[in-house]
């Protein structure tokens, strides 16, 4: 199983440290927000973006794919009634996909709360119109990278647009692309889904839909600081993975680092080795 670590949990460090500190913890890969490589993510060349990913081979590292797709440039939206602005947010959208694969990785997760909420009295039906353009420019410019785009569900605390897993794979069954996939937060559907995040991942990664999975607590720290119990989960995608369904990396993305962001990064990657030592190979 690979783990990946997202990298504002390494800030304010230079790129070249983040990616040297966690390949010293033991992390296959760094998931990237793009607002942490620049101030806007649009005036990255591919140049640029080819020198990150010789920095992170340079440490032994990957980088793994893109989260915190929109937070950058400011006033995004896939949603909002003014049409122009979907479509400058579609081209960014489009052109993260392109960054990701210049940067070697292989998936996107849209989460991007703020840029996905509904105006007051929009209408579902509208919303949802309005977001599947947008995802689908995303997703064919993704099968032509050769990346995979994942649809994030968010809780409800979040956005009021796409909550569950039930939801995403939804519209990504309505778009019907290859490249077009949606993903499990632990903590997201721990607020979100009746169901425990195990009993989802068994019941959702052998459909196709699933294609990443990121691991923290309801209480937004890292795995195994909170009251989740993260030994079925790591047993269920050890037995998905010897199944040959899972072949994602899954990726640590706390929000609240305790006691500090490389201290919490180095707790995650111990507890999580350390359970799938414990765990052992599926028999």
């Amino acid at each position: 199983m690979q783990f990946a670590l997202c990298n504002e949990v390494l800030q304010p460090l230079p790129f070249e440290r983040q990616c040297e500190l966690a390949a010293q913890l033991g992390y296959d890969a760094l998931e990237v927000a793009p607002f942490t490589l620049a101030d806007d993510p649009m005036t990255i060349d591919d140049a640029q973006a080819r020198q990150w990913r010789r920095s992170a081979e340079d440490a032994g590292i990957s980088i793994g794919g893109l989260h915190w797709l929109l937070v950058a440039p400011a006033g995004l939206s896939i949603v909002g009634a003014d049409a122009a602005l979907r479509a400058r947010t579609a081209a960014v959208m489009e052109r993260l996909v392109e960054l990701c694969a210049l940067l070697g990785g292989r998936y996107l997760v849209h989460g991007s709360p703020k840029q996905r909420t509904p105006g007051p009295g929009d209408p579902p039906a509208t919303v949802r119109e309005r977001a599947l353009e947008c995802f689908a420019r995303a997703a064919r410019r993704a099968q032509a990278c050769g990346v995979t785009y994942c649809i994030e569900p968010l809780a409800p605390r979040e956005t009021g647009f796409v909550n569950t897993v039930a939801e995403a794979a939804e519209l990504v069954d309505t778009i019907g692309s290859p490249a077009l996939k949606t993903m499990l937060d632990c903590s997201a559907a721990g607020q979100a889904e009746r169901e425990p995040v195990a009993a989802l991942l068994a019941r959702w990664i052998p459909s196709g839909h699933v294609a990443h999975v990121q691991v923290n607590d309801p209480n937004r720290r890292g795995p195994g600081q909170g009251t989740m119990a993260f030994a079925p989960i790591v047993r269920t995608l050890l037995q998905l993975q010897a199944q040959g369904q899972y072949r994602g990396i899954v990726a640590v993305e706390p929000f609240d680092y305790v006691p500090d962001g490389p201290g919490c990064a180095a707790r995650a990657i111990g507890y999580l080795k350390g359970l799938v030592e414990a765990i052992g190979a599926p028999r």
